[in-house]
């Protein structure tokens, strides 16, 4: 399939007018063709206006035309094949394995929303009958459902450049909701983007949807991304990155006429609790998962473990030391992006220079150009609740391991903490009454607490929550993993003593859809 370097406004492929991005083979460093000229604010205008002409009929589709849709950019990106994977390789030199896996993940949550779409019970249908006889006042006839809120701006994420980008999480569960998508794609990886919204569009046109249903731009700067979130059209965000560029989202959301949610991933250091009992009995086997989580994907992940908090002594020493060993034995690994490989080396120089920061461990030498060395650090209790740049996120593989003095002072520093997506507990039956302590603390800390495991990995299902208190995301109440992310793009419209005709058919007296519904308070079976 011929890459073309083009926009995809609805079912139009249009040329940029603006300044092109190139992508680069970071394993490399050698640009890659075609170049992409960005959009000019008056495509950015046209992609936004073909999105709300197709608003109000994409709302309205039926549940099986809208699941049928989901399932049919699934197939549409396997039938791209190994086209898609050799691009996606080429622009983030991430191993081909990796992004067969990613891609089984971005196909297998188009279909699990496909699902959550036929059941019906994200539009948790409430129904309150009329009592015209109720004293000392009649109750109307009310009846409650969930509609999409409008088009959604969704921005593709370096890391993940299938799962959070132009057909990931964010878009799938958009789509689902029922708004029109306009994604802004991630310059990292644009061959990638265009080969992936050109299956989208496919689909759109095979399912006979309003073109403006999707529609996929590029850009240079962050002109285009502002332009986007500031189109009255665009009624909520999708973001996944840095902090900066997430908070600079969500001003210029904040200051439109009409302000809209943005819903921001943007920083998470998820600290790891290691327990007294555990470290006395498997430490050296936590230190060996520790290190191939930090280090697994040079560690670009948004939930590597980039801090270790435990009580200081022998049994953290012996932890200590296993985990330098297995650091040392790491092979560099080659990053994202050229920009991505600086920001690591600047990171790490940050903590090289802190006098509080003791360097543990670093991995094999770079062989490469844009290479993640891993690292290693240790620091003191004091010095971390005194020094807010220990809590600076690295991304890539370095982790900070914070010693204790007492039960106590880790309290403090899982108080001290800012909002993060995740936090792990290594624990022993010995340990619970030392971890119950923290649980309150670390719910309001994290959006997912975990034992035992490891926070990289994050299963696409019903129960998951990717998301957390700022600045691990902007909106605390949201997850932009599993099937609760498509409850971002809702809203509840009540009607009042419609005639049944009038009613959408979720909301008819005979429930023609079958679904769950709240009825005069009590849960249908």
């Amino acid at each position: 399939m011929t890459l073309t370097g083009n926009l995809l406004i609805g079912q139009r492929a249009i040329t940029g007018t603006q300044a092109a991005i190139h992508a680069i083979n970071p394993a490399t460093d050698t640009p890659l063709d075609p170049l992409y000229a960005g959009a000019s604010a008056e495509q950015v205008t046209q992609a936004c206006t073909l999105a709300w002409a197709a608003f109000d009929a994409y709302r309205e589709t039926t549940l099986e035309q809208r699941a049928h849709f989901l399932e049919t950019i699934a197939e549409q990106i396997e039938a791209l094949g190994d086209t898609l994977i050799d691009r996606a390789n080429a622009e983030t030199g991430l191993p081909k394995a990796r992004l067969l896996g990613e891609r089984g993940r971005t196909c297998a949550q188009l279909r699990t929303f496909a699902r959550v779409v036929r059941a019906g019970e994200w539009l948790d249908v409430r129904v309150d009958n009329a009592l015209p006889e109720r004293q000392p006042l009649p109750r109307p006839d009310l009846r409650q459902r969930q509609v999409a809120l409008g088009p959604v701006a969704v921005f593709g994420a370096s890391n993940f450049p299938l799962a959070f980008s132009v057909a990931g999480g964010d878009s799938a569960s958009a789509l689902a909701a029922g708004c029109p998508v306009v994604v802004k794609a991630h310059g990292a990886h644009p061959g990638t983007s265009e080969l992936v919204g050109q299956a989208v569009a496919r689909a759109v046109k095979q399912c006979g949807l309003p073109e403006g249903v999707f529609s996929l731009l590029y850009g240079a700067g962050r002109e285009v991304g502002i332009a986007l979130v500031s189109d009255p059209r665009i009624k909520a965000v999708g973001f996944t990155g840095s902090r900066s560029g997430g908070l600079a989202l969500c001003q210029v959301a904040q200051a439109r006429p009409e302000p809209i949610p943005v819903y921001a991933e943007m920083s998470s250091i998820n600290p790891v609790f290691l327990f007294d009992a555990a470290l006395q009995a498997r430490g050296e086997d936590v230190a060996q998962g520790f290190v191939a989580s930090l280090t697994q994907g040079a560690g670009q992940f948004c939930t590597n473990p980039g801090l270790v908090i435990a009580r200081q002594g022998p049994a953290l020493q012996r932890f200590i030391d296993a985990a330098s060993v297995q650091v040392r034995q790491a092979p560099a690994q080659t990053m994202l992006t050229p920009g991505i490989a600086s920001a690591y080396k600047a990171g790490v120089g940050a903590l090289a220079g802190n006098a509080n920061a003791q360097a543990a461990a670093s991995g094999l030498p770079q062989q490469g150009p844009n290479q993640c060395q891993a690292q290693l650090y240790v620091t003191q209790a004091e010095a971390f609740l005194a020094d807010p740049a220990l809590q600076a996120e690295v991304f890539g593989a370095a982790s900070l391991v914070v010693a204790c003095d007492s039960d106590e002072q880790v309290r403090q520093v899982a108080e001290h903490l800012e909002g993060q997506l995740t936090a792990t507990l290594h624990l022993d039956d010995g340990d619970l009454d030392q971890a119950r302590t923290l649980l309150a603390t670390l719910e309001r800390k994290a959006g997912r607490i975990l034992v035992n495991g490891w926070p990289t990995g994050v299963e696409v299902c019903d129960a998951m929550v990717h998301g957390g208190p700022f600045p691990a995301t902007s909106d605390a109440r949201g997850t932009s993993v599993g099937t609760a992310a498509i409850l971002r793009f809702l809203r509840p419209v009540c009607y009042q003593d419609f005639p049944d005709a009038l009613l959408p058919p979720a909301l008819q007296h005979a429930n023609p859809l079958q679904l769950r519904r709240l009825l005069d308070g009590q849960r249908e079976a």
